[in-house]
């Protein structure tokens, strides 16, 4: 793929709308689908498929700057930090440290009944979470901190290699929920010493529900006990004949795929590989040199029309998500929805999300709807 009008061919949604909310659920691109279309062709006339069954965990590595063998298929990222958050050793009076711009998932596992982890919240500033912040909430007591590598609301993006000198300063792990980053921007685990990554492919990556990856630092892999185990779990060799299983004994994999359960959806990892190829095929930078172009001639219209930014406008902070005041937020997404126009209510304003290839011109149509509201930026009453 080289030119933007090619690529554009490569999304049959583009014909019809201006799609600006790749931080909700994806539109699939046509490489994709036809992939699961042949998928489902290919089991419902053979019984098999000639898709391969790596689940796409190579590419997936290489977009992290990881091994495949430290990638486990997972169905989605709340999976992913629920096995982080289960697998850890924290003892009584320990605690995590994350935020108060945290999606749920990031959360949860630590609110569970009978865990004796007291959950410390980082207070944002204007949208922005400080690192100075993070290093007085961390401490020796300190388990794990818990945070997203952009925040969904709007579009913060932290600084994972700061955050895993602080908490490695302390003993404590970083798990990182990377669904709004992965397939938008450059993510190296092993240049920011990431211990636990969990993303799912239905936004950013371009991909189906149902798939994601998690995952987990070489040298800790053999550290944890999964918190479920089946025949996804083990050592491959584990057969005592050609078509039996060694059930007397239980050897787990020494790859990340000690945490796999069972049969994933087969057919959405199929899609899932698909995606990934297409986005490194394209290449990372190039994407998030495109939404950040992108991006920037969005905030330039917002600020312009007198909308106030619930956005950093400091680039290192900065991500595909744009998100401003608005008055009536659900509503004006509906009535931007029944123009052919698709973005999300969030924060009490709008969440703008696009990706590599929106346009100007699409951004401009979007802005031009907006206008005609005319609406206070500041006021909500929903």
């Amino acid at each position: 793929m080289d030119s933007l009008e090619k690529v554009r061919e490569q999304f049959p949604i583009t014909r019809t709308k201006v799609f600006l909310n790749h931080a909700a659920e994806s539109p699939l691109p046509k490489p994709v689908a036809d992939t699961i279309t042949k998928y489902v062709q290919d089991l419902s006339a053979f019984g098999a498929t000639s898709e391969p069954d790596d689940g796409g965990k190579p590419f997936f590595a290489r977009m992290i700057g990881a091994k495949a063998e430290e990638i486990a298929l997972i169905e989605n990222t709340s999976l992913g930090l629920n096995i982080a958050a289960n697998v850890l050793h924290c003892p009584k009076g320990s605690k995590i440290v994350t935020t108060d711009l945290e999606y749920p998932s990031v959360v949860y596992p630590w609110l569970r009944k009978g865990l004796d982890i007291e959950v410390q919240y980082v207070k944002n500033v204007d949208g922005r979470i400080l690192l100075e912040d993070v290093e007085k909430a961390v401490d020796d007591r300190t388990a794990a901190v818990t945070i997203s590598h952009v925040e969904y609301v709007n579009g913060f993006r932290n600084d994972l290699r700061a955050l895993s000198e602080i908490a490695h300063e302390h003993g404590a792990y970083l798990i990182v929920d990377a669904i709004q980053s992965a397939g938008a921007i450059p993510i190296d685990v092993k240049r920011d010493d990431v211990d636990f990554l969990s993303a799912s492919c239905y936004k950013w990556l371009l991909g189906p529900a149902g798939a994601g990856y998690l995952y987990l630092k070489e040298e800790l892999i053999e550290e944890f006990e999964p918190p479920f185990v089946g025949w996804a779990s083990v050592k491959q060799e584990v057969f005592d004949t050609e078509d039996s299983w060694d059930i007397r004994s239980l050897k787990l994999s020494e790859t990340a795929s000690r945490f796999e359960i069972g049969s994933p959806s087969f057919i959405s990892f199929a899609g899932a590989r698909e995606a990934l190829k297409m986005l490194l095929d394209y290449g990372i930078e190039r994407i998030e040199r495109r939404i950040m172009g992108l991006t920037d001639h969005l905030i330039s219209a917002i600020k312009n029309s007198g909308l106030r930014l619930q956005t950093s406008e400091e680039l290192s902070c900065r991500s595909g998500i744009v998100n401003f005041k608005m008055y009536s937020p659900r509503k004006v997404v509906k009535d931007l929805e029944r123009k052919g126009v698709i973005v999300s209510a969030r924060g009490n304003g709008i969440r703008v999300s696009p990706h590599f290839y929106n346009t100007e011109d699409e951004i401009d149509k979007f802005m031009k709807e907006v206008r005609s509201f005319g609406s206070p930026p500041d006021v909500e009453k929903t």
